[in-house]
């Protein structure tokens, strides 16, 4: 059962850093770390953590995410909606179909779980 439970390791030397499929720059020139760290037994979800610099990005999602943010500040706005500001700590979820702009005010790191399926 040692299986059923796991503990993220700290982020390993080699993260993805490109940017994400569905994220166009739009202020600035921010860059993202990303680092996938675990993947679900039947792999439809994978969780891990992000990392970004300053700047804004224009943001398309398809799939399902959870974030706990754990440093930094971002304003998230839906295209014509209101913006929300989170801090860390703050846990938030973003739904598939989402359309609008990541303004990270302060450097990002953040958990994320992405449903795959």
């Amino acid at each position: 059962m040692a299986d059923m439970v796991f503990r993220f390791p700290a982020p390993g030397p080699e993260p993805m850093v490109t940017d994400l499929d569905g994220w166009v720059k739009v202020e600035g020139n921010p860059t993202m770390k990303t680092w996938v760290q675990h993947t679900s037994l039947d792999g439809s979800v994978i969780s891990g953590t992000w990392e970004a610099t300053v700047g804004t990005w224009h943001a398309t999602y398809k799939l399902y995410e959870f974030v706990h943010l754990i440093d930094g500040q971002i304003t998230i706005t839906p295209d014509g909606g209101t913006p929300v500001t989170l801090h860390p700590g703050d846990g938030f979820v973003v739904e598939p179909g989402f359309a609008g702009t990541w303004k990270i005010e302060k450097p990002v790191r953040k958990h994320f779980c992405i449903k795959l399926k």
